[in-house]
């Protein structure tokens, strides 16, 4: 057994994670975003890693079927991709992340590998995991779509929010920005901005309804829910650039 096939079965062997959630998103100008966070205390409070940077390279179709399809806002999409926190190296753990909406109801399996380990996996040269429900889903999904590549890398600077004996999860990404060469979580942090200056995107994670102290924190802070993807925006930018048109 070589070296990365012996990694594979230590991988293999870690938990996997499902999550089934609603996401609700909104774009903070600066004020609205430093009103927040005041506004949070004592209900709310950062996790223990701080502001992190976050990169997420989506995998695609040559044609790019997934972000097409996506930006049409059908009942049901998904989308594949691989996530690093800070800049990721050949054996550091790195996060596959196949996340499915679904009458606007999130469901997202992942499962923590290593870069050399995906490469394998979307080259059609076995499993990502040995979690036989959730390698099934991943696994089907790569063989249905085909000829997977590496898309489009997505960054930001997250800071994550967590109601202590709760499931509300919050988070707040900022300078998101992203880039369509260079396609590696191993290169840089660096990337063409996504929104205007200061802004800020807040995805708000439930499993349930929303807190009446939160709604009341959206509602007086003028702060309306949107409907934003990341590599939504960074497609409609890129094709504007190309064919002037989107």
């Amino acid at each position: 057994m070589d070296a990365v096939a012996e990694q594979a079965v230590g991988i293999a062997e870690k938990p996997v994670v499902v999550m089934k959630r609603y996401e609700l998103k909104y774009i903070l100008s600066a004020d609205q975003t430093e009103y927040l966070k005041k506004s949070l205390e004592g209900h709310m409070q950062p996790d223990r890693y701080g502001k992190t940077p976050i990169a997420s390279l989506y995998y695609d179709t040559p044609d790019f079927r997934l972000i097409r399809t996506s930006v049409e806002k059908p009942e049901f999409k998904e989308k594949i991709r691989l996530r690093s926190y800070g800049l990721a190296t050949e054996t550091s753990p790195v996060y596959l992340e196949l996340k499915r909406k679904a009458y606007g109801i999130v469901y997202k399996r992942r499962v923590q590998t290593t870069i050399p380990l995906v490469k394998r996996f979307f080259a059609g040269e076995g499993d990502i995991c040995a979690a036989g429900q959730i390698n099934s889903e991943i696994t089907t999904f790569r063989d249905y779509y085909g000829n997977l590549v590496p898309s489009c890398l997505i960054i930001y600077d997250r800071t994550a929010y967590f109601e202590s004996g709760g499931d509300l999860r919050l988070t707040i990404d900022e300078d998101p920005r992203y880039r369509t060469d260079h396609l590696r979580l191993t290169e840089s942090m660096d990337g063409i901005s996504l929104l205007d200056g200061g802004q800020t995107i807040l995805e708000i994670k439930v499993q349930e309804s929303m807190p009446l102290w939160l709604t009341k924190i959206l509602s007086d802070g003028h702060i309306y829910k949107g409907s934003y993807s990341k590599y939504g925006e960074a497609y409609r930018q890129q094709l504007l650039k190309v064919t002037g048109n989107f």
